[in-house]
């Protein structure tokens, strides 16, 4: 359960990252959001090597799921849109997939 919160923590510092990005590139917004993205784009890294996953490989496969269902999030919440059907249809799936990599034995 520990790794599963890693993960969304790191997904959130991500996503949070690179819109501070597009805040700043796509809707002129001021150059501090740049150094806020800088900041925790660095927390995000740095998130993930705390992992008990042993390859970096299958960590980044396992957070790649929870990243897509933690983007439909941000864009419900931050931006204000609904996800549509297809999109929660294959977020479910893509969480489904991670989950067999993070918690099959091996």
């Amino acid at each position: 359960m520990r790794d599963v919160l890693i993960f969304i923590s790191a997904a959130f510092f991500e996503i949070f990252g690179c819109y501070a990005f597009w805040l700043y590139f796509r809707l002129h917004k001021s150059f501090w959001w740049v150094m806020a993205g800088v900041v925790s784009l660095i927390i995000f890294a740095f998130l993930l090597t705390k992992v008990n996953v042993s390859f970096a490989g299958r960590a980044y496969a396992v957070y790649g799921g929870i990243y897509i269902a933690a983007s439909f999030l941000w864009l419900y919440l931050v931006e204000g849109i609904t996800a549509d059907k297809w999109d929660i249809i294959g977020a479910i799936i893509c969480i489904i997939g991670a989950l067999i990599i993070l918690l099959t034995p091996r």
